[in-house]
């Protein structure tokens, strides 16, 4: 199990939110905390602790009042550790190379290939020919519902009829690198993390999976590692004294290793 570390970038500050909270009219999300510092300086404490695979996401869309700004913070961020961080965020074909060229090891897919509430392979095709495989990670994050854990979009605000299971990873492993995934439900609350959706990813011996969501004590990283049969790598967002939690970072970075 590693530690991937996040740099969530909203209306131009790096942030950490409560899952499920962000919401595009108005620019609003509920707030765990708003770093006093850039996402450049993030990527350098990363970089020089040798932490790679983490991820920058852009939560403010393209189009979007604060998109450049929140862009500006990103790829500054790439600039200081180019190859070691992620970048996810209205990523689509057309934008994805201006993000590897400016230093990102992967880009991260979700909105761009479902549409309708579904897997459009079309557009993951297109996809994995603009960026090759070898440089994709699809975001299978996710909500429960009474159909099981569905995919979300569109910045987590809308559900999809994908499942997260088995076969929905083996089908797509074909397609990306990695897989990201949110349990949407817990992310930024601090509660505990979603154990039957740990045990779901766990069982899966394929491509390399970063989970995230609920993590707010060192247990939480113990019974992560249990449940997921140490095959999942793990975010801490809210919980970590970098972003005002309890969890010393430096404690986490050997708890993973």
């Amino acid at each position: 199990m590693e530690f991937r570390p996040c740099i969530d970038i909203h209306n131009g500050k790096v942030k950490q939110i409560v899952g499920g909270s962000l919401q595009d009219e108005g620019n609003i999300a509920r707030e765990n905390f708003v770093a006093k510092q850039d996402a450049a300086f993030f990527a350098r404490l990363y970089q020089q602790e040798g932490v790679r695979g983490g991820h920058i996401i852009l939560l403010n869309p393209p189009g979007n009042e604060y998109y450049e700004n929140t862009k500006k913070q990103a790829l500054e961020a790439l600039q200081v550790y180019p190859g070691g961080l992620q970048l996810g965020g209205g990523i689509n074909p057309e934008n994805a190379r201006e993000f590897l060229d400016a230093g990102a090891s992967h880009v991260i897919v979700t909105s761009y290939v479902f549409r309708e509430g579904r897997i459009r392979y079309d557009r993951l095709e297109k996809m994995c020919h603009a960026v090759k495989k070898e440089r994709l990670v699809l975001d299978l994050s996710c909500r429960k519902t009474e159909n099981g854990y569905m995919v979300v979009t569109d910045r987590w605000q809308k559900i999809t009829s994908e499942q997260v299971n088995e076969g929905l990873l083996e089908r797509l492993a074909g397609y990306c690198d990695e897989f990201l995934i949110h349990a949407v439900d817990v992310e930024g609350r601090e509660q505990g993390i979603e154990t039957e959706l740990v045990r779901v990813l766990g069982k899966w011996n394929g491509l390399p999976i970063t989970y995230a969501g609920g993590v707010h004590t060192y247990e939480d990283l113990s019974l992560l590692k249990k449940l997921g049969n140490d095959r999942l790598n793990v975010t801490v967002g809210s919980a970590l004294d970098l972003f005002g939690g309890a969890l010393k970072w430096k404690k986490v970075l050997e708890l993973c290793g």
